[in-house]
């Protein structure tokens, strides 16, 4: 757990330096700034996603995890958590369920977040989840100096979501060959070209709701190791 704690204090620190400039930069900057960073995030998300060739398996996983999504309400539950929190917190409507979600979401999804969690729990290497540490921490500090506070809370969720992976990972060993990994980091490459889009304020994906796919591929190796 090392690795995600080290994390979670990146974040926390980096949204902490960004909240001390909230509010010095004029909106045109901002808005400028948002769309680079949401072509950035595009980037990242392509290279992950062009990792696996199985494209079949990858657009059923998505199908697939979106329906579960769907069911479950998981995007629904995350906006429903961040405002919970901005009531209890903040007094700026929407801006803190906006950053909570967007980076809760960003910071979780990646291939780093699922392969330096695995890496953490079955070998104790930390060394991913420390270089996605710098990565959040410097994506925390221009979030939440655009996004505010919501931001620094989507640590709760690394805990979380990190913490889950690191510690189930044991459980889970046989079935983590590269192939596998490889599969579910593509998944979570388009969703986090999703995340990008929707940073850019265009369209509305819902990619909370996709994040079960990112497992599909997972389950599929399993299931059929038992039926051959």
């Amino acid at each position: 757990m090392l690795g995600t704690f080290v994390n979670i204090a990146a974040i926390i620190a980096g949204s902490l330096v960004g909240l001390v400039f909230k509010g010095r930069i004029s909106d045109k900057y901002n808005k400028t700034i948002m769309q680079a960073l949401s072509l950035g995030v595009i980037l990242i998300g392509l290279k992950s996603a062009f990792k696996c060739n199985d494209f079949i398996l990858i657009i059923i996983s998505l199908a697939l995890g979106s329906l579960i999504g769907e069911l479950c309400k998981i995007e629904c539950r995350l906006e429903n958590t961040g405002n919970w929190l901005e009531k209890k917190i903040s007094k700026k409507s929407g801006s803190f369920a906006v950053g909570f979600v967007t980076a809760s979401l960003l910071f979780c999804v990646g291939a780093m977040a699922i392969v330096g969690s695995l890496e953490s729990g079955l070998t104790g290497n930390h060394d991913t989840l420390f270089a996605k540490s710098t990565l959040d921490g410097i994506a925390a500090i221009i979030f939440s100096s655009t996004m505010g506070v919501g931001v620094l809370f989507s640590s709760i969720s690394v805990l979380l979501y990190q913490g889950t992976i690191t510690l189930t990972a044991v459980y889970i060993k046989p079935f983590l060959v590269p192939e596998v990994i490889v599969q579910m980091s593509s998944v979570g490459g388009l969703l986090i070209v999703g995340i990008g889009i929707n940073m850019l304020g265009e369209n509305k994906i819902k990619v909370g709701n996709m994040l079960p796919a990112v497992f599909i591929p997972l389950f599929y190796y399993i299931g059929m190791q038992i039926i051959l």
